[in-house]
């Protein structure tokens, strides 16, 4: 193949050299595509709770107790040895997935490839294993009990992220600093109060995906296509034991109930409204790393940056903000994932088409890893900003002449004269100060100019006071104590994670 000019002919090595080299330890890792995902930004709870393993030995578990509760509503061909060796196996060995794999190869169904995997380890159930029940009753409840996991894995690291702004944001609640709007200079605000801001956007994510989590319901023994049907005709018509074996499975499975109606799946309108919750953080975090790349450029905030780390391979000088950009990229993705669930909801056909299948496979871990990762950065960088306070005191003194014009006329006015005349000869020098930072590239002399203007003698006497930035931070400091102090809002939040936030170390980023 040529590459720009330099032509670099690819020769594939031999198949023996391959294996060669592989040896007895199989297909190298290296040799195969790999997820970043799960090899460099998620935690490897996250990744156990979404693998292969993770996801069968569920299965294993949802036909053990659709087995248990059959026996217990008086399915008698369901014997004692059968449940008992049904739990001795419920974790899914290499060996069991070998089985599996040869089975679905022959009968291209994975969820029958389990079956017959299954009941070759537990031979004495292997004739009742999956009674009654259709793929979806393995498939689609594991998928929200995976999922109701997933969201408590989240939470407590959520928690953590709003425990350290919180904190970050009381050490700085009063320390000035310029807002923006329009990303122009406004009035101050304090390096807390911004924090607290992220905060809250946080913390309504928090209180989101809680919501979203507490909603989730068990899709239950529902038959093919949601009448239950077949297990009408197990319990020989009496519909009250098709209530019963959903009332044990919910206990069983510890959700509160089922969902009203099914169709061969529970309605794909759940995974819309998680996703919505999960992918919402996305949106929060990349307005957070944002804004810290803005104060990284403008050197008044930065995010850790360890000792002997590189910022740049060619430009040694650079401390570019990695972290907050791999969020930010990471966050992006997450954002995009909310259309394909709305996109899969609109496209299932009456009672449901396979091809919601594929995509779920692959977005539904996804939304999870990814806000798992995002979380993982956020943790890292909120409990290590570093904050440059010099830097934001001169900052702020190149645009506070500015900010106290409005002061000036108020001031102007109580001494008798006119507004009018004061926010005139104020735009005039304002305009002429402005020209002067712009155009000759020099400090701002607007205090100068008002002093050597004689319009301003009856406050010249003031202006010196004026200049103090704590003067103009409004209530950002009671604001900030009010959401995040001992015993703000943030606290009574984060409560029930305290133990988890506590306990756990700060997120190692591999970067």
């Amino acid at each position: 193949m040529t590459n720009r000019g330099v032509d670099v002919e690819f020769q594939p090595r031999d198949e023996q050299q391959l294996e060669g080299a592989k040896g007895q330890c199989g297909p190298s890792p290296f040799d195969t595509y790999q997820t970043s995902l799960t090899t460099r930004y998620c935690s490897p709870e996250m990744s156990r709770l979404y693998s292969q393993r993770s996801r069968h030995s569920q299965w294993r578990a949802l036909w053990l107790f659709l087995a248990e509760c059959e026996k217990e509503l008086g399915i008698e061909t369901i014997t004692a040895e059968a449940l008992e060796q049904m739990r001795q196996h419920l974790e899914v060995t290499d060996a069991d997935f070998e089985i599996a794999k040869v089975e679905e190869k022959r009968r291209r169904h994975d969820v029958m490839a389990h079956v017959h995997a299954f009941g070759a380890v537990a031979p004495a159930a292997a004739g009742i294993i999956h009674y009654g029940a259709t793929s979806c009753y393995i498939t689609d409840n594991t998928e929200l009990l995976l999922m109701r996991d997933a969201i408590n894995l989240l939470l407590p690291k959520l928690a953590r992220v709003i425990s350290n702004l919180a904190k970050f944001a009381m050490e700085w609640k009063a320390m000035p600093t310029l807002a923006y709007t329009h990303l122009q200079a406004a009035q101050l605000i304090t390096v807390g109060k911004r924090a607290a801001q992220w905060a809250q956007d946080l913390v309504l994510d928090l209180e989101s995906i809680e919501h979203a989590r507490d909603g989730l319901l068990l899709r239950g023994a529902q038959g093919t296509t949601g009448t239950q049907a077949s297990f009408l005709e197990i319990f020989g018509g009496d519909g009250s034991k098709c209530d019963q074996l959903n009332e044990l499975l919910c206990q069983k499975t510890g959700f509160a109930g089922c969902y009203d109606v099914s169709t061969q799946t529970y309605t794909r309108k759940v995974d819309l409204i998680i996703a919505n919750a999960i992918c919402g953080l996305g949106a929060t975090a990349q307005r957070i790393t944002g804004d810290i790349r803005h104060l990284a450029s403008w050197k008044e905030v930065e995010e850790p940056f360890e000792t002997d780390q590189i910022g740049s391979s060619a430009m040694a000088y650079k401390r570019n903000p990695m972290r907050s950009e791999r969020v930010y990229s990471l966050a992006r993705e997450l954002l995009s994932k909310p259309a394909n669930f709305a996109n899969t909801l609109s496209d299932q056909w009456m009672e449901r088409t396979l091809d919601d299948s594929a995509i779920r496979r692959i977005d539904i871990p996804e939304i999870f890893l990814l806000a798992d990762a995002v979380l993982g950065g956020l943790d890292n960088i909120t409990s290590g900003l570093v904050v440059y306070p010099e830097r934001i005191a001169s900052r702020v003194q190149e645009e506070l002449p500015f900010m106290i014009t409005e002061s000036l006329i108020m001031r102007l006015c109580a001494k008798g004269l006119s507004r009018q005349e004061a926010h005139e000869q104020i735009r005039v020098l304002s305009h002429q100060a402005a020209r002067v930072v712009k155009i000759e590239g020099k400090p701002n002399d607007l205090v100068s100019r008002i002093k050597a203007t004689s319009f301003f003698q009856p406050i010249w006497g003031d202006i010196d006071d004026m200049l103090r930035s704590e003067l103009y931070i409004g209530r950002s400091v009671e604001i900030v104590e009010r959401y995040c102090g001992p015993e703000g809002v943030v606290e009574k939040k984060i409560q029930p994670y305290k133990a988890d936030i506590e306990k756990s170390a700060t997120t190692e980023l591999n970067v």
